[in-house]
């Protein structure tokens, strides 16, 4: 009997979950596992959301209970909604205006359903989705390493150049003492020069030219190697400058709700065997959240229809019935009212001329029998002035 009792009130609960009326079911009980079964299916839906949601906002917040707390708003948001759809949506008996009315809940229900579906694909892929979110903190880190060397290239290639220059000229100083130096020795031991070997006029000459041109290098090593000194120091300067701020550059966090819809994004160009279980997840909770209205869409008018349609009927012609006669008592009351104040008022005005008439036939027969008075009237009236 308890177990009975139990499913009547589970049922109860279902019923009330699909938002049909149950005044209407209880005179059509042929309807009452329909709406059961439609009911359960939107209530699983937004229990779906909960907890699609709960997951989307824990990625977001990281707080198990900041994350519950928001999901359950939604999914009773989400239940709300689908219970709405649900129960506005009722059948006219003419297939075009039944599709008229489903078209836009469809649309509805389709987004709701993809915005359940996505947060759940990610849990589901949360493995890959981890894997590829390493790679692209990788690749994000060496792109923010390249920009950062990227600085200091400038600097850098300029003081190499310079220090190319300067160890390019003495260089070619130091080959030109060794090669005159060189060239002294040849004449000295007859290997070179004039093939003589002695220590005449020629050695002295290419002797003297070879101690001028290290001198020459000598004064000039002395002079640029300050300059080498500091290039270098500075070089070093800017490296470990840019080594510090290499090694201060922070790891890239990507583990929000976006870095993760985006890693499923490139796992699925990657995999089609990816790709194609995203689509048939989304396609699941699109067939679970439009179940009901194609139910109610493809299905033939039921008893509950007809009841429903005569009570809205009725309320529809009681109400155009009251307007209807609350119109017409208003403009026969405004009718009556305007016509009496126009008689009163035409009434009154042949009333206040007949005693004016009167009147004044009166102070004209006093005028006659008073002939001075008459002229002072007359002469009042500027009669005689003309």
């Amino acid at each position: 009997m308890s177990q009975i009792t139990a499913m009547s009130k589970l049922s109860q609960f279902f019923i009330f979950c699909s938002g049909a009326e149950k005044s209407i079911l209880d005179q059509t009980t042929t309807e009452t596992n329909k709406y059961a079964g439609i009911g359960a299916t939107v209530f699983f839906t937004g229990v779906f959301a909960m907890i699609a949601s709960s997951y989307a906002l824990y990625t977001v917040f990281h707080n198990i209970w900041a994350a519950t707390a928001f999901g359950l708003v939604w999914g009773i948001m989400i239940f709300n909604l689908d219970r709405y759809i649900v129960s506005s949506m009722k059948k006219k008996g003419k297939w075009y205006q039944d599709l008229s009315m489903a078209i836009p809940r469809i649309v509805l229900a389709v987004i709701i359903s993809i915005v359940i579906a996505k947060p759940l694909e990610l849990k589901i892929f949360s493995s890959e989705i981890q894997a590829e979110l390493i790679s692209m903190q990788q690749e994000t880190r060496k792109e923010h390493e390249d920009k950062l060397k990227a600085r200091f290239d400038t600097d850098l290639k300029k003081i190499d150049d310079e220090l190319a220059d300067l160890n390019g000229e003495l260089k070619r100083m130091r080959n030109q003492k060794e090669s005159l130096h060189a060239q002294a020795m040849g004449e000295a031991d007859g290997t070179g020069g004039s093939k003589i070997r002695n220590m005449g006029p020629i050695y002295k000459a290419k002797v003297a030219t070879a101690l001028a041109a290290e001198q020459e290098f000598i004064a000039r090593k002395t002079e640029l190697d300050p300059k080498i000194i500091e290039k270098e120091a500075k070089k070093k300067e800017i490296l470990a400058t840019q080594q510090a701020e290499l090694t201060a550059l922070e790891k890239a966090s990507l583990d929000g709700f976006a870095s993760r819809i985006e890693a499923l994004d490139r796992i699925g160009a990657k995999s089609n065997a990816v790709l194609m279980a995203s689509l048939f997840i989304m396609l699941l909770f699109i067939a679970i959240e439009t179940a009901p209205l194609f139910v109610k869409l493809i299905s033939d008018r039921s008893p509950y229809d007809y009841i429903l349609n005569k009570m809205e009927t009725d309320v529809e012609l009681d109400h155009k019935e009251y307007t209807t006669l609350k119109k017409l008592r208003t403009q026969t009351k405004l009718d009556f009212e305007g016509q009496t104040t126009s008689h009163k008022n035409a009434e009154e005005i042949k009333a206040e001329n007949e005693l004016f008439t009167h009147a004044i036939k009166g102070e004209v027969e006093s005028l006659k029998q008073n002939t001075s008075g008459l002229k002072d009237y007359l002469r009042r009236g500027k009669i005689l002035n003309a």
